[in-house]
């Protein structure tokens, strides 16, 4: 009997060793950027290389420049469905956040603020201004903050499928689990590709079918990532928020906003993601129906319409030295409606 517990005992030393080395390992792991996707260059900045795709519009004399913000655990390739059809009409430009696809993924360097300066050095880098600023989840927080600190940059801003506060949303307890300490790690270590797949059936409608070459993206965007940036990019949100809300912010930026949400979204109350935006003087709100938390991939033709519509009102491009430098953004759109 006693040998049995000491084999025991001698199991759980050896596994607490492997999990607190894991721990370590998991936790202290970078990646350097590199291109994932056709088109993308890398942009070597002062907080990190980031993987930038920029495509021109054909159009002679475009609208004002989109820029598109993706979602957490996920990548530019997320735009894939609307970027070809807002290129017509606009130069539009993607980009992995600092810790996803493409981009670096370092130590530190996650706060909302950090990348929102991240971003404005690639769009100076560009020379971008008076952009549409359109975030999808994690990436509106971003494009909030842009909005906020670096306003020549932004003329308005998109927010799709992101409440104001951390209260109206909701994560599976798969995911929750994913940000407890040791757990996390070794819970990272080993998630086979049919689990991603899984954590991900939130992220749409109930009855959307995935397209099954989207589903290699999505499993390739989450191994893209380290524990680090999953976790830190995690908090830092919830952060941000937390500090203030994202209503407040916008209304200390002052710039044109539409809201757009999934009336089937599985990770946002809806109705209370609404009614924390609605304070916001002048904001547009769109609810899509059948739609859930990805409207870009769910609806992409809605989606793209409601996108240009609302950029239609923001002039054209303005590129610096060429007139119209100092331009504000025009006035406020009206209303609010729902996409059927």
């Amino acid at each position: 009997m006693k040998r049995r517990w000491k084999i025991l005992i001698g199991i759980m030393v050896v596994l607490a060793v492997l999990l607190a080395v894991n721990t370590i390992v998991v936790g202290n792991e970078t990646k350097a950027a590199g291109i994932t996707t056709a088109g993308a260059t890398i942009f070597h900045l002062p907080s990190g290389d980031v993987q930038v795709k920029e495509v021109n519009s054909e159009d002679p004399s475009p609208g004002a420049p989109i820029v598109l913000l993706h979602c957490y655990g996920c990548s530019l390739r997320w735009w894939d469905e609307v970027e070809p059809e807002l290129t017509k009409h606009h130069r539009v430009i993607s980009l992995d956040l600092l810790g996803f696809g493409g981009s670096e993924k370092p130590s530190s360097g996650y706060a909302v603020e950090d990348q929102a300066q991240l971003i404005a050095g690639v769009l100076g880098k560009l020379k971008v201004q008076g952009a549409v600023v359109v975030g999808q989840s994690m990436g509106s927080g971003m494009a909030v903050a842009l909005a906020e600190k670096y306003s020549q940059l932004v003329d308005r801003v998109v927010d799709i499928s992101l409440a104001v506060n951390n209260s109206s949303s909701r994560l599976p307890f798969l995911a929750r689990l994913g940000y407890v300490p040791v757990i996390g790690e070794a819970q990272w270590r080993i998630t086979p590709d049919f689990a991603i797949l899984d954590g991900f059936e939130d992220a749409f409608a109930p009855d959307f079918d995935v397209p099954t070459e989207f589903e290699d993206v999505i499993v390739e965007d989450w191994r893209a990532m380290t524990y680090t940036s999953y976790e830190q990019a995690h908090d830092a949100l919830e952060d941000y928020r937390d500090a203030e809300p994202l209503d407040e912010r916008m209304r200390s930026a002052a710039v044109p906003l539409m809201v757009i949400l999934g009336d089937e979204d599985q990770i946002l109350d809806t109705d209370e993601a609404a009614a924390g935006w609605e304070d916001v003087p002048g904001v547009q709100i769109e609810r899509m129906k059948g739609v859930g938390h990805t409207p870009q991939i769910e609806a992409p033709a809605k989606t793209t319409a409601l996108i240009e519509e609302f950029a239609a009102d923001a002039g054209p491009e303005v590129v610096p030295g060429r007139g119209e430098e100092g331009r504000r953004p025009k006035g406020r759109t009206k209303g609010g409606g729902e996409a059927g």
